[in-house]
């Protein structure tokens, strides 16, 4: 039998074709177990951090006290927002979380890509890219950023949802030259379903973006909507309550943390609590209610 190579170019292109075309069948298909760290979004203390009543100390010690495992710091809390603080309080916050062997899972901007005006998306667009640098310094792995609220119901959504991607690209590349991932938040605004999310994340097309699952701004049904999101989400707001067939209701967290454990997910879970209440108590409670969900 003639085993000359060169009379058989069509092996080697076929064995071409196959690694190019599958690429990760040489990977182990076995789902890893699930690893789950708890974390509050600091969204949850808004009065009390706005009110002066707290400070990031005062929250990184309470986080501490009750065993979460990270804290996501909304940047609107750091003094100054939206100006990035000095290295030194960002260093010191870093050091104080370290110390109280807390994670930094997070931070979050209020931006606004929404905007049909190019000067005001360019704001927006320096305001991620600034504090993307403050993620970094602090060691957070994600920045969460919004779609936006502006009014845009006389311009195309297709135009608007091009121009936000357009602007979303940009900062997801800086974010990548700088090791943090963007999300975007489903947080029922210009996102208001879980399709209308999947398409912009889809259309920036990156492994440095994705979706911080807001459970609590869907308003058809939550738990459906969580199950076509989960394989793009990078973080959470975990919620006490969501919304079915538009109707709020308490948050079914044995039902919500089943979803998350049969799926790919591995991360932080940040719990928000939100409305009338001592923070403080409000977020122990639901803080106890997911950690029994996650035995």
């Amino acid at each position: 039998m003639n085993r000359n190579h060169k009379d058989q170019p069509w092996i080697f292109v076929t064995l071409l074709f196959l690694v190019i075309s599958f690429p990760f069948e040489g990977k182990s298909q076995q789902k890893l177990p699930t690893k789950l760290k708890t974390s509050l979004n600091a969204y949850s203390f808004n009065d009390p951090l706005m009110k002066g009543e707290m400070n990031l100390d005062d929250l990184l010690e309470y986080c501490a006290a009750n065993q979460f495992d990270a804290v996501d710091i909304t940047a609107y809390y750091f003094p100054g927002y939206p100006e990035v603080p000095s290295d030194e309080y960002l260093y010191h916050i870093k050091q104080m979380a370290f110390l109280l062997g807390l994670e930094i899972s997070g931070t979050g901007v209020r931006n606004d890509f929404t905007d049909p005006d190019p000067a005001r998306r360019k704001v927006s667009v320096e305001l991620v890219k600034n504090w993307i640098l403050a993620a970094e310094k602090l060691g957070a792995p994600v920045i969460r950023v919004f779609s936006g609220t502006t009014d845009v119901k006389d311009i195309p959504r297709e135009k608007v949802v091009d121009y936000m991607v357009a602007d979303l690209k940009e900062c997801v590349e800086f974010g990548k030259a700088h090791g943090v991932i963007v999300g975007i938040q489903n947080h029922h605004d210009f996102l208001k379903t879980a399709y209308e999310t999947i398409e912009i994340i889809n259309r920036v097309n990156s492994d440095w973006f994705g979706l911080i699952l807001d459970i609590g701004s869907f308003r058809s049904n939550a738990y459906e909507e969580i199950e076509k999101a989960i394989p793009y989400a990078v973080s959470w707001q975990l919620k006490e309550n969501l919304y079915v067939n538009g109707v709020e209701q308490k948050t079914d967290v044995d039902k919500v943390m089943a979803i998350i454990q049969k799926s790919s997910y591995r991360g932080y879970i940040p719990l928000e609590t939100l409305g009338e209440g001592d923070p403080k108590v409000k977020v122990k409670l639901f803080l106890e209610e997911i950690r029994e969900a996650m035995k």
